[in-house]
């Protein structure tokens, strides 16, 4: 399916990023149950809102048909990021270091399969995490199922955030 993701994203990439003015965030290919799902997540600095998702997908619904890379029938959706952030790319973790994340692993470590802290270095594989009691631990990607930013309604997403 990765390879579905990459085909994907080189052909919509043009299109999102250079003619309609969006980032392209990420592509997922992903069976769901008996249903597959194509999502194709977009943003820009300011938000994205519904009118977003409609004026990309009506763009690339008929590009992505034509060009026939997937061969099962999918549900095409179109959406921003969010507020908490699957990081999944390396783009995505360089940009949210210093940023809260929630770390998820395979299997547990020192009895935890869940670590909040500061994403402080990306490296590779290897993602250094720095908990709330200034402990730093190093991460293999292998190991993890998902990072995600953490967003704290009252400070944002840096742990020393100014105004």
């Amino acid at each position: 399916m990765a390879n579905i993701e990459s085909q994907v994203e080189s052909l919509l990439k043009p299109i999102i990023e250079n003619k309609l003015k969006y980032d392209l965030y990420d592509v997922i290919y992903a069976k769901e149950g008996k249903n597959y799902y194509l999502r194709v997540i977009i943003d820009k600095k300011d938000g994205i809102d519904i009118l977003d998702c409609e004026k990309v997908n009506n763009a690339i619904n008929d590009i992505l048909d034509e060009a026939d890379l997937i061969k099962d029938a999918y549900y095409l959706e179109v959406s921003s990021p969010g507020l908490e952030r699957n990081l999944r790319k390396e783009k995505h973790f360089e940009s949210n270091l210093g940023n809260r994340v929630n770390v998820t692993l395979f299997r547990p470590f020192n009895k935890k399969k869940e670590y909040l802290g500061i994403l402080k270095k990306f490296e590779g594989n290897n993602l250094l995490l720095e908990l709330e009691n200034k402990e730093e631990i190093i991460f293999n990607m292998k190991d993890i199922v998902t990072v995600k930013t953490v967003f704290d309604f009252e400070g944002g997403f840096k742990e020393n955030e100014t105004d």
